[in-house]
């Protein structure tokens, strides 16, 4: 079962797909969009300077900074609705489809929101 997870398993079967989060009775608040979509501007820019010729490593290095710095900010984000929160997790959970969620303070973070 190589490179097969829990997760992955559970979509092909379609076991995972009990409940669409479209339909979760909630609104995603304006703050919680924003910061979706400054954290997805942010990694299309970063892909865009990592596969630029030329690109320097400062250039690389602040793009992923400013890359890291919007994904921190919506692991941050205290998800108080129910639209907030699907929102949330359906973000996190295709962000860590890609590896993306590898930095010990995303997950602390995401804790602290909870609290």
């Amino acid at each position: 079962m190589n490179g097969i997870t829990r997760r992955s398993l559970l979509a092909l079967t379609g076991a995972a797909a009990v409940i669409d989060p479209a339909s979760a009775d909630g609104r995603v608040s304006p703050k919680l969009q924003a910061l979706i979509e400054t954290h997805e501007t942010a990694y299309v820019a970063l892909d865009r300077v990592v596969h630029r010729a030329g690109s320097s490593s400062r250039d690389r290095k602040r793009a992923d900074r400013i890359e890291e710095e919007a994904l921190l900010a919506v692991c941050s984000y205290p998800a108080i609705s129910r639209g907030d929160r699907w929102a949330k997790a359906e973000y996190l959970l295709t962000v860590e489809a890609r590896g993306e969620l590898d930095v010990e303070e995303h997950m602390q973070a995401i804790l602290h929101s909870m609290m």
